[in-house]
């Protein structure tokens, strides 16, 4: 893979490439251009054809024996993700095209570290051949056939922002920190007149991993696109302000059921401030359990609350960042004392 700079906060370090984006001006959705093709499928090698195959059986075995399975559904590849600016404000505008994939291939192509056997690759992994030297940004779609709408919540009432825990049961990034909720892009719930809705998928969901409905207030802004460049996974980063809720009328409703309430095992508010914010990315307890893009999305959401606090993009980057030293400190405060209270046990 050739260079692309990761994301980092003092000792926190992750392996999420921002590609557009710091929070400080949303991309309006009228300046989010998507194309897609349904009769252009996306090019697999034959390798990889041959691994999903193999899925596809052992989940059709797996459903014959009763067991536990995955289920097949349509996706989108990314082909290509270009930005530009508007001529007058220099607004972001992004354009993604995409082609038609689906879930067993997503899975075969995330065996990034199995060796080909055939064609010019042969011997080498999928990274190796497909990957390594090379922009991850611009190669072959078929690698990228995961695209993600990863929010950040904000409660109006009482201003607090929530970080949510991966369960045990969810397909990837088990027991990791991570956004407020977050979906896949899915050719089954996400299109809309044709072509793949970033924004539907986000208040998605909310509706299906936090219970918030769709006559709640609901203030949604695409802050920023990024990359997971060792899974090879896409993310669209997003901040949703719900006016009308607050961290406990939250609670009390998943109290009631939740329709996807197996994939948290947690959740955590603190208040919407920078201090807050980056106490709780930086905390030594949690430094190493992040997925690879959630402290990305939470920097990115903090800075667009302060930016609209503050009425200036400039002065609201600028808050966030002069927190970061002192909040550093303070995490290097608490991991000098966790680790005396352990040789002192």
């Amino acid at each position: 893979m050739s260079y692309r700079d990761h994301f980092r906060i003092g000792p926190l370090r992750t392996v999420c490439h921002v590609y557009e984006g710091d929070g400080t001006r949303p991309i309006a959705e009228e300046n989010l251009r998507i194309y897609f093709d349904a009769d252009e499928p996306v090019f697999v090698p034959e390798d990889v054809r041959r691994w999903r195959q193999e899925i596809e059986d052992d989940q059709r075995t797996r459903a014959v024996q009763g067991a536990d399975r995955r289920w097949n559904h349509p996706r989108f590849a990314v082909e290509t993700v270009a930005v530009t600016r508007t001529n007058d404000r220099e607004d972001p505008i992004v354009e993604i095209r995409f082609s038609p994939t689906d879930y067993f291939t997503f899975l075969a192509a995330q065996q990034l570290d199995r060796r080909l056997e055939e064609g010019e690759g042969a011997g080498h992994t999928l990274r190796e051949h497909y990957l390594a030297g090379k922009d991850p940004i611009t190669v072959n779609g078929f690698l990228s056939s995961s695209f993600g709408a990863n929010v950040a919540v904000v409660t109006g009432k009482d201003n607090r922002m929530l970080f949510s825990r991966r369960s045990a049961t969810v397909g990837g990034n088990t027991g990791r920190w991570n956004s407020s909720a977050n979906e896949g892009l899915s050719g089954t719930h996400d299109l809309k007149d044709g072509v793949p809705d970033l924004f539907g998928a986000a208040h998605r969901a909310l509706r299906e991993e936090l219970a918030v409905h769709a006559d709640d207030e609901c203030t949604m802004e695409l802050l920023s696109f990024a990359m997971d460049t060792d899974r090879h996974q896409w993310a669209a980063c997003f901040l949703a302000v719900l006016p009308g809720l607050s961290e406990e009328e939250l609670r009390e409703r998943w109290s009631r059921g939740v329709d996807d309430k197996w994939e948290h095992s947690e959740f955590r508010f603190v208040p919407a401030e920078p201090d807050a914010v980056l106490d709780f990315l930086l905390d030594p307890a949690n430094r190493d359990e992040w997925t690879a893009c959630g402290p990305a999305l939470f920097f990115h959401a903090i800075v667009r609350t302060m930016t609209q606090r503050l009425g200036d993009p400039g002065e609201g980057r600028l808050s966030v960042e002069r927190a970061i030293a002192p909040a550093v400190r303070r995490a290097e405060k608490r991991a000098a004392e966790e680790h005396g209270a352990k040789e002192r046990a």
